[in-house]
């Protein structure tokens, strides 16, 4: 079932929403992006619908808002242990596109069937709520039709904005109701998508392991700076490094927090004994690259990346996500042509 909105309806269902969740979306924020004065495009806390920014791509991506970047899992003394509060006394409404929409799937198949269920994630899972934003038209870098993440109908709500009217479709039943007091009218909503992308990435039908040996990826030894930038704004990274927090001298009382981490920066494949799985930029890069678009498909079926292009907006070495998948062809070629 679908619902017409004027302003104040939509600011009345947020009135609403508000008391049993906390509202996340893209909010802009003057002056925070990589440049001095440039505005950032983040998420956000919002009370009205006035403050969301439909328009725009948000520059980070929903992630933030929906796992904490430093969560504290557990405190210990001596003689026992105890379970951390959630981080959130309220659920969350998180508002995102659709390429973002299926990252939570992305970030449900690492957290929730990669091994042992995760007990941090799931309590946050079960009281989130996604709405979808409609994409009227591609944004800068986006490939999210050739990702097949451009549609999705897994959620909540989905709102498209036109003129002084917000469309919305309802999935969920327990907002149906809430809907209906606050709609202007009824009528059927089918949320817009992108139907075509300015760029376009091409997987090559015989990638395999073997596109590791390449010689392509010597060159980001010294073009990759290990910022690890595109790490955090990417909607599917899921790396996180453990760390203590004492609070005495002997180590025997503290905390242990689950911070958010990147693979590409230095130390983070440090093992014992002073070696590194991954020392070199340029074999950082090659597993973030296979990683995405090649192992994850083989364990689960579909593709780690979206297609958001976020990694290509943040990059400070403009280095490209999209012409590196580009690349794999040639990769492939040069691998097979070494062999014979």
């Amino acid at each position: 079932m679908g619902f017409q909105l004027n302003e104040q309806g939509f600011d009345a269902l947020l009135s609403e929403l508000s008391r049993e969740y906390v509202i996340y979306a893209p909010k802009c924020f003057a002056g925070g992006n990589t440049f001095t004065d440039v505005d950032c495009i983040r998420y956000g806390t919002v009370k009205c619908v006035r403050d969301i920014v439909f328009d725009r791509k948000s520059d980070y991506s929903f992630k933030e808002a929906f796992l904490p970047v430093s969560e504290t899992l557990f405190y210990f003394t001596e003689g026992e242990t105890r379970e951390a509060d959630a981080p959130r006394k309220k659920g969350a409404v998180i508002f995102l596109r659709s390429c973002d929409l299926h990252a939570v799937k992305r970030l449900d198949e690492m957290y929730l069937n990669n091994g042992p269920e995760d007990f941090y994630y799931r309590r946050l899972r079960e009281n989130t709520k996604f709405i979808l934003m409609g994409c009227s038209q591609s944004f800068e870098n986006c490939f999210c039709v050739d990702m097949d993440s451009s549609r999705s109908d897994n959620y909540s709500l989905s709102v498209d904005r036109k003129g002084d009217y917000y469309y919305v479709d309802c999935r969920d039943e327990s907002l149906h109701a809430l809907l209906k007091n606050n709609a202007a009218g009824e009528l059927a909503v089918e949320p817009e998508y992108v139907r075509e992308n300015k760029v376009h990435v091409h997987i090559p039908d015989n990638l395999s392991i073997q596109a590791a040996k390449s010689t392509i990826w010597d060159e980001y030894d010294s073009r990759c700076i290990a910022c690890g930038r595109c790490n955090f704004v990417c909607p599917t990274c899921t790396c996180f490094t453990m760390q203590d927090l004492f609070y005495s001298e002997n180590g025997k009382a503290g905390e242990r927090r689950r911070v958010h981490a990147s693979c590409m920066v230095d130390g983070f494949t440090d093992v014992a004994g002073g070696g590194s799985c991954r020392r070199k930029n340029g074999e950082r890069m090659r597993f973030k690259v296979l990683h995405k678009v090649y192992d994850f498909k083989q364990r689960n079926g579909y593709h780690m990346c979206v297609g958001c292009g976020r990694c290509d907006d943040v990059c400070p070495e403009y280095i490209s996500f999209s012409n590196c998948v580009n690349r794999l062809g040639d990769a492939m070629e040069e691998v097979e042509k070494h062999e014979k």
